[in-house]
């Protein structure tokens, strides 16, 4: 089974991360000790997945801190760049929360915010094994205690996570108690996140899987050779709208049609209760040359416009039920969060 990934911890003063752009070709960590270093890291992806980002965003406090000390930052300076780390993927509500717990504590001097973002992480891998039982209990209750064809789209896995991870997380329960038949990894485009992250968890973890384009999802799922699919989440509203990486959607309505379950796995961190619906979910865009270049290579004309959301938002009445670390919210039903 899977040897320990750990894709995000602190060491020496530093932040250390696999740097994921580089996967599955190579396996690099990089050090990060500075705020720069750090905010570029989260926005050109070498560190994503929502609860990745909740620890960055309270190890980043660190770093400010840190900076602040060694540069003579005042306290605006301070409050400024760590505004900016809080901001720098404005979709995923679990960087802005990672910074939110631990910045009341900068009064209390650096080591206590270091031993709360600690803390968060501990927190995040328990809560990743929580999520992986409820998920895995959910789907044998569901759909028999037998192997089961899953599907899931971009990575949900230990990459994303300081544990097992959400969606992966269940998937990697499941294939504990023996329960995995194959899994459908989507490839997610533009950035490959399922063939390049995914794959690459599951390969490690030696659970069979197969590859497969994005818009062959709906195929294999009205083609009757997945049972349920799951996803992750970047945010979450109270009526259980879920925003997550681009395709989601698409997978969610063809599960809708086929009438099988479509599960969204998250902590309750990603859950944000201040808004009630998906309309308020701000919803990041990225650059052209994602779609236009792959691996550095022009693939479009030249001056070619592109429609590059990062996330879609899928609403609750396609979705089966939220996995969290408390409990199944069975949002079919009409149970919100």
């Amino acid at each position: 089974m899977l040897a320990e990934i750990k894709s995000i911890q602190w060491r020496d003063n530093a932040i250390v991360l696999i740097d994921q752009t580089l996967l599955p070709i190579i396996e690099k960590n990089i050090e990060v000790h500075s705020l720069e270093q750090l905010r570029d890291s989260i926005v050109r992806l070498a560190v994503r997945g929502a609860p990745a980002l909740g620890v960055a965003g309270a190890f980043g406090v660190v770093l400010a801190l840190d900076q602040a000390r060694a540069s003579g930052w005042s306290d605006d300076r301070l409050a400024t760049e760590i505004d900016a780390l809080r901001d720098a993927r404005p979709t995923a509500v679990n960087l802005a929360w990672g910074v939110n717990q631990v910045r009341p504590l900068i009064s209390q001097g650096r080591d206590a915010v270091l031993k709360a973002a600690q803390q968060l992480a501990e927190d995040d891998r328990l809560a990743n094994l929580a999520m992986g039982n409820n998920g895995a209990d959910w789907l044998v209750k569901k759909l028999g205690d037998r192997p089961l064809n899953l599907l899931t789209h971009c990575n949900t896995g230990s990459l994303a996570t300081t544990g097992t991870g959400t969606a992966l997380g269940v998937i990697k329960e499941l294939a504990k108690r023996g329960k995995i038949q194959e899994v459908f990894a989507d490839e997610t485009r533009p950035l490959l996140q399922g063939s390049r992250l995914t794959a690459w968890e599951l390969s490690k973890a030696e659970i069979p899987y197969r590859i497969q384009p994005d818009a062959a999802a709906a195929m294999a799922i009205l083609g009757g050779k997945v049972d349920a699919a799951l996803i992750g989440a970047d945010r979450i509203a109270k009526n259980g709208d879920s925003a997550n990486k681009i395709g989601s959607l698409g997978v969610a309505l063809a599960c809708h049609i086929a009438k099988i379950p479509f599960l969204v796995v998250a902590p309750e961190s990603t859950v944000d209760r201040s808004i009630k619906d998906g309309s308020q979910i701000h919803i990041e865009i990225r650059g052209d040359e994602e779609i236009t270049h792959i691996a550095g290579k022009q693939m479009a004309p030249d001056g070619a416009k592109t429609f590059n959301p990062a996330f879609d938002v899928t609403p609750a009445r396609f979705i089966t039920a939220v996995i969290t670390e408390l409990r199944a919210y069975e949002i079919e039903a009409g149970e919100s969060l």
